[in-house]
């Protein structure tokens, strides 16, 4: 069975790595220097996450993202 998830990606502006965090299931999340890593890294905390997670509990839905203009 497959499902599909949604990933948030950030690149950190320390060390330059990508970071990516599933927004499905909180506190999932890896990193990795190019992206081809973050998607095999994101797809194997994701296995690693639904192994371990209870068979019912609540997963969050995807709505969107929406960026803001503040004054600052």
């Amino acid at each position: 069975m497959k499902k599909t998830f949604t990933m948030i990606v950030e690149k950190d502006p320390e060390s330059g790595w990508l970071v990516g965090e599933v927004v499905e299931l909180a506190g999932c999340y890896t990193q990795a220097p190019d992206l081809p890593t973050l998607e095999k890294n994101i797809s194997e905390a994701i296995q690693a996450y639904l192994a371990t997670a209870e068979p019912d509990a609540p997963q969050s839905s995807f709505i969107g993202a929406i960026r803001l203009e503040v004054a600052v």
